[in-house]
């Protein structure tokens, strides 16, 4: 999944605009880990980051390195002293974490609090997702501060998520809502979907070289094999370079067939 380019980026991101959730570390304690999580939101068209107080301070070269080509986030990243500070403008708030807080509050899943995070945007609010430091997470003191918690639905032996990790799953999940992501989706590499006539003129090709070998046989059942290959050609989402190749395939068989042929027969003649 490695790649860029970087001129799609430029005009694409345009589309990726209008209002956005701001991504909030509480406490980050390493550079790298920052830049991890800014290249994250940057992937999903994400640029609005929050710090509050870094354990390593404001800039942090070791994140612009790991940013690795999502400088615009760490170029606007905003630097808080409190969690309270962080959240003065912001009307809803998230709170990830993946242990039980013994606290009364809605737990929802990533996929449903970006549906209802882009529902609040639309409606003028300001929403805020906050991610706890690396080594144990946001405290209650900061989970008390948010309406409602996210939960990722991880290995309960072993729920531990990287902080970006964290922030990569939010930030899919907030394209994800945006714009639908087809299952999928055929990558034709500079080729078209083949055409009814082409796919048929395959057809007579292959047909005519079975014949030629007399591959339908017993003949009771020529029609019926004919039936079966035909369907099984329709089946096959052929491109125009496919059937190309195909082709060519099936015209260098008919001339070793009958290279071969004359090869022999020449043998057999000389070694008489």
């Amino acid at each position: 999944m490695a790649g860029t380019d970087h001129g799609k980026g430029q005009t694409q991101n345009q589309g990726w605009g209008g209002a956005q959730p701001a991504f909030v570390l509480v406490r980050p304690q390493m550079g790298e880990n920052i830049g991890a999580a800014a290249r994250a939101m940057w992937n999903f068209g994400l640029e609005r980051l929050r710090l509050v107080s870094p354990r390593d301070g404001w800039p942090n070269g070791r994140a612009v390195a790991m940013a690795s080509g999502a400088a615009r986030v760490l170029d606007q990243v905003q630097v808080f002293d409190t969690p309270a500070d962080a959240l003065a403008d912001v009307s809803y708030v998230y709170a990830t974490t993946a242990r039980s807080r013994d606290l009364t509050k809605p737990v929802v899943s990533p996929e449903f609090a970006m549906q209802e995070t882009r529902a609040r945007l639309q409606r003028g609010e300001r929403v805020a997702i906050l991610f706890g430091p690396e080594r144990a997470g946001l405290e209650n003191a900061d989970i008390v501060r948010a309406n409602a918690i996210i939960s990722v639905p991880v290995n309960p032996g072993f729920g531990s998520l990287n902080l970006a990790q964290c922030v990569l799953l939010t930030a899919y999940e907030w394209r994800r809502q945006g714009a639908p992501v087809p299952p999928e989706h055929l990558e034709m590499a500079g080729s078209r979907p083949a055409r009814g006539i082409e796919v048929e003129k395959l057809f007579e090709h292959l047909l005519n070289e079975l014949d030629t070998v007399g591959f339908f046989w017993p003949e009771h059942k020529a029609d019926s094999m004919r039936l079966n290959l035909r369907n099984l050609v329709s089946r096959m989402p052929l491109s125009d370079a496919d059937i190309r190749i195909l082709h060519g395939i099936l015209r260098a068989l008919a001339k070793q067939r009958i290279t071969g042929a004359d090869g022999g027969a020449d043998g057999g003649a000389n070694g008489a």
